[in-house]
């Protein structure tokens, strides 16, 4: 089975979509492999050797929002997030489909401004030169992905993810 075949058969999502699905998978997987590398050298460091592995904290920290920030456009248009469903066997497919529209639009509305404000500590974060304590890795660096990705949740909400709301029906 070629790649191209096996990225059909894992991802539903259609076209650029699919790549980007899958880059922010890779991503993220990557980034969990080396936590668990670190934290595993970390470990094995400081019970072997008496010293543990210099930023473990600062690193862990970094990954854990590479990780989280790269999974959240894939979570998002997929439609991943928790529902709670308790009316929708009394309410009509028309009035559960608008509700839902309403809730992708506040949501992507939600993520910009975030993002927004987000872009903004990053921007003073780079104007206060404020940098890791240990490790001296730029903060506004962490923290403009985070808004970078906020951003692209709240686009693949607007297109994506409403797109494949208003064509699919409930059961």
């Amino acid at each position: 089975m070629g790649f191209s075949a096996w990225l059909t058969a894992h991802y539903e999502e259609k076209g650029p979509v699919k790549w980007l699905a899958f880059a922010l998978e890779l991503v993220a997987a990557i980034t969990l492999f080396l936590l668990m590398i670190l934290t595993c050298a970390d470990v094995f460091g400081r019970y072997f050797f008496g010293n543990s592995v210099d930023g473990t904290t600062e690193l862990t920290e970094i990954g854990i929002a590479i990780l989280v920030f790269a999974e959240m456009p894939i979570v998002t248009w997929r439609g991943g997030h928790i529902v709670v469903d308790i009316l929708d066997k009394i309410w009509s497919n028309t009035v559960l489909k608008a509700l839902g529209l309403l809730s992708a639009l506040l949501m992507s509305g939600s993520l910009y401004y975030l993002g927004v404000r987000i872009f903004q500590f990053a921007d003073r974060s780079f104007r206060r030169e404020e940098i890791t304590e240990l490790l001296e890795i730029p903060v506004g660096i962490i923290v403009q992905y985070i808004a970078f990705m906020s951003w692209a949740t709240a686009a693949l909400m607007m297109t994506y993810g409403i797109y494949h709301m208003l064509t699919q029906d409930r059961d």
